[in-house]
């Protein structure tokens, strides 16, 4: 099949391509064989209008509410596989002499007041000089950014100055400054990271199984003291490291989280490097490295601590960014997740989280507005209520990890307040699946703004007082 029939023609028809896969079940995996975002708006409007023509027939049916019976089960089954896997334990032994060169990149723009401190950090990790570099991307920064990255003096340190005219945002500038390095392991970091010195220790022995394509680390929030919105995302954190270990255990996928990630050389390559046409390239380069036979692994310890947004609307626009990335992926790849060999249990747990994070959700419009014009009880109460069920399981079991010596009570109301601040979500899927099937987001690089070290304590400070 022509390169372009793969990356969606702007003439083809959503039925049409839909129908085409089956015969193409041969066609073998290609780092090219998406090179950029043609034929996502008619995807994503086909797929809504799916949607809610599928919602809405339902409940003009007598027997609507038994189809929803059978997923209702099918998610029920892998959920309940999730629950019941029992997460690896992880081994970090490995002789000084064996320990891999490692590159360890940020693209920073506009972080002066977090840059020097990140620097700093990971210019003094507990691992052989020689044997790691750093790569500080100032990716055009208007504020002090470059000033700052230029009167840093350590061995380990390479600073790349991009142009006003450079492209591909932050998939861009990792893509510059990759054949510049040498590791053969590459660690991404974002601006506002805070790690531990002997993060490189405990990582670099992950990678000793062959199959090992990359390892993201467990992810918390640094200032989750300082309201309701960051004590959300540090529950969502402990939320998505119980999901991550679940997934991973019973032969799902393990994703990468864009800060603190670290993906072996040869892996990111072979599936072609950061996708510069994505909004979320973290998320974009794990299907590539699943659809390429590689695993995901997850580290528990050591932790990347990062800033939670302190906003509503800071909070809603990263949230977008997120969700839409996410859906992309799915847009952009359908037909490669449906006919490559990636696995059985991969699949499976890929389209789970397909529904349970985007078609539920979007679903629910259609259901809510059938119910109130009086078409009878919503039909997706089962999925719901299973889902609410298994989520607020996760997030107790997930703070429990993190936090062993917390008491029931406070565990429990820790849970009720983190489930209280995901009903966001409800929110932001309908919105940006709709708003895909209209018009996408531009490609460009939207940064979250970091505060650093200072003002946070002083936030903390007045936060306890």
């Amino acid at each position: 099949m022509a390169k372009k029939d793969w990356v969606g023609d702007e003439q083809l028809d959503p039925i049409g391509s839909f129908l085409s896969q089956w015969s193409d079940s041969q066609q073998q995996w290609d780092i090219n064989l998406f090179k950029g975002l043609a034929g996502r708006r008619k995807k994503a409007a086909f797929l809504l209008i799916t949607i809610w023509i599928t919602v809405i027939g339902l409940h003009l049916v007598n027997w609507g509410h038994t189809v929803i019976v059978v997923p209702t089960a099918l998610i029920s089954f892998q959920l309940f596989r999730m629950l019941t896997s029992k997460p690896d334990v992880q081994s970090y032994d490995m002789p000084i002499s064996d320990y891999p060169i490692v590159s360890l990149i940020v693209a920073a723009k506009n972080e002066e007041a977090v840059v020097a401190s990140l620097v700093n950090q990971l210019c003094t990790l507990d691992y052989p000089a020689q044997r790691y570099e750093v790569w500080i991307i100032n990716d055009n920064s208007t504020d002090k950014t470059s000033q700052i990255l230029d009167s840093l003096s350590y061995p380990q340190l390479r600073v790349v100055h991009r142009s006003a005219d450079s492209t591909g945002g932050k998939s861009g500038a990792l893509n510059q400054v990759l054949p510049l390095t040498k590791g053969t392991i590459i660690g991404v970091f974002d601006a506002d990271a805070r790690i531990n010195s002997d993060l490189l220790k405990k990582v670099a022995p992950l990678f000793q199984p062959s199959d090992i394509g990359a390892i993201q680390l467990r992810k918390s929030i640094i200032n989750s003291e300082v309201n309701f919105l960051t004590a959300g995302q540090s529950t969502e954190m402990a939320l998505d490291s119980f999901y991550q270990q679940r997934r991973i255990a019973c032969g799902g996928l393990g994703e990468l989280r864009g800060n603190g990630q670290f993906v072996r050389r040869i892996a990111l390559e072979r599936s072609g490097g950061w996708n510069e046409e994505t909004i979320t390239d973290d998320l974009d380069l794990t299907i590539r490295l699943h659809l390429d036979k590689w695993k995901i692994g997850f580290c528990l310890d050591p932790q990347v601590e990062e800033e939670g947004v302190t906003t509503a609307t800071a909070l809603w626009h990263q949230r977008n960014r997120w969700a839409e990335g996410g859906y992309q992926r799915y847009l952009d790849y359908w037909r490669l997740l449906l006919s490559q060999p990636m696995g059985l249990k991969k699949k499976i747990d890929l389209f789970t989280f397909l529904f349970v994070q985007y078609i539920i959700p979007t679903s629910a419009v259609p259901d809510l507005l059938m119910s109130i014009t009086g078409h009878g009880a919503p039909l997706l109460t089962p999925l719901t209520a299973i889902i609410f069920m298994f989520s607020f399981f996760g997030m107790w079991r997930g703070l429990k990890n993190e936090s062993p010596e917390s008491g029931n009570t406070q565990l429990l109301f820790n849970t009720i307040k983190g489930t209280i601040y995901m009903m966001h979500w409800f929110f932001i899927i309908p919105s940006v699946t709709a708003r895909l099937s209209v018009r996408p987001k531009s490609l460009k690089w939207i940064k979250t703004s970091h505060i650093g070290n200072d003002e946070l304590e002083l936030i903390e400070g007045g936060s306890q007082t």
